[in-house]
């Protein structure tokens, strides 16, 4: 049985200054699961940042509550909320290190404030560097470091007070794809070790793709999609959803009038050229809009959008054609429409 861990119920936020009102997060219903790695992806100022804000009550919401287990944070006390904060750590873009203090003394930072000694402190950090394969800097200084060196500094930081989830904003996208790569795999054994729920905010969709077993798109502060990593990325429905999985942007020219399909491919589709070998049944081209290969939990999965020829008859024996070899064309009304 899933057992729920962050249940974001109605959550709505709204700054106003004196110039403007501005909707941040607009009704969000989100639950995420125990040990579960979650995804939030959004376009630059889609809200998403906003939205991690308010799981640990950073920002507080206009309307809706945010529950971390059975404790609805509404209704706590700023001390009861510090309390909570505790056990959801976060780690950030920007690593937020201490720069005077050693590696070392930044990991024991956190314990420090809640009243651990130093000695049990300063073993629980060197535990935590070994974790991470950092034992051999506990002596550096930040600027010393790379910036994988400083998130995985960051990440030991986050594990030492023994959290039982792990909020991640934009913890990658300072790093190049290499180390972007080993961090992800880091935080995928910290999962599997000591079953920390992560959840990710990022606006790159190989992140998703790389670690994350379900998703949230927001758009705008409405929540456009949301299931696992494979049934979003597979068969995307919101626009949103589909500029992200098939990285179109807005430029991308609509074809008025015309019939478009998209063909998902997984590890167990045939191996016959089925497009090529259906241009030829038929006597009819077809226009290739988008084709793709992307990697989904270590699965390749690949999806093409195809624009079918005028004649009706040709587009429905096409889909037909496709069925019996089974495949499941899906109408695609974006970006064709």
């Amino acid at each position: 049985m899933e057992e729920a861990i962050i249940r974001i119920e109605g959550v709505s936020k709204t700054f106003v200054t004196a110039d403007n009102t501005v909707e941040a997060l607009k009704n969000i219903n989100l639950t995420i699961n125990k040990g579960d790695i979650y995804g939030i992806i959004g376009m630059s100022g889609a809200g998403k940042s906003t939205l991690v804000r308010t799981l640990n009550f950073l920002e507080k919401p206009t309307e809706g509550t945010v529950i971390i287990e059975d404790k609805d944070l509404s209704k706590l006390s700023e001390k009861e909320i510090r309390k909570v904060r505790t056990e959801v750590a976060m780690i950030f873009q920007g690593f937020n290190l201490l720069m005077q203090r050693t590696v070392l003394d930044n990991v024991c930072f956190s314990m420090e404030i809640i009243g651990k000694s130093k000695a049990e402190a300063r073993d629980r950090a060197r535990e935590l560097l070994r974790v991470v394969g950092l034992e051999s800097k506990e002596k550096a200084y930040p600027s010393q470091l790379s910036g994988g060196q400083k998130q995985r500094v960051a990440i030991a930081r986050a594990l030492a007070t023994n959290p039982k989830i792990l909020l991640c904003d934009e913890a990658t996208s300072a790093l190049d794809p290499t180390t972007t790569k080993s961090i992800l795999e880091l935080l995928k054994e910290i999962n599997a070790k000591y079953g920390i729920t992560i959840v990710i905010i990022t606006h790159e969709m190989t992140v998703v793709r790389e670690i994350c077993s379900h998703v949230a798109i927001i758009d705008e502060g409405v929540l456009a999609e949301q299931g696992a990593v494979e049934d979003v990325f597979s068969h995307p429905k919101s626009k949103a959803a589909k500029k992200l999985v098939f990285m179109i942007n807005r430029s991308t020219p609509f074809m008025d009038g015309r019939r478009c399909i998209r063909i998902t491919f997984s590890e167990n589709s045939s191996f016959e050229p089925v497009i090529a070998n259906m241009v030829l049944e038929y006597n009819a081209p077809v226009n290739i809009l988008l084709a793709d290969t992307q990697d989904i939990g270590g699965i390749a999965h690949g999806q093409m959008i195809l624009q079918l020829p005028e004649d009706e008859a040709i587009q429905e024996k096409m889909i037909a054609y496709l069925k019996n070899r089974g495949l499941e064309p899906e109408e695609e009304e974006w970006p064709c429409d």
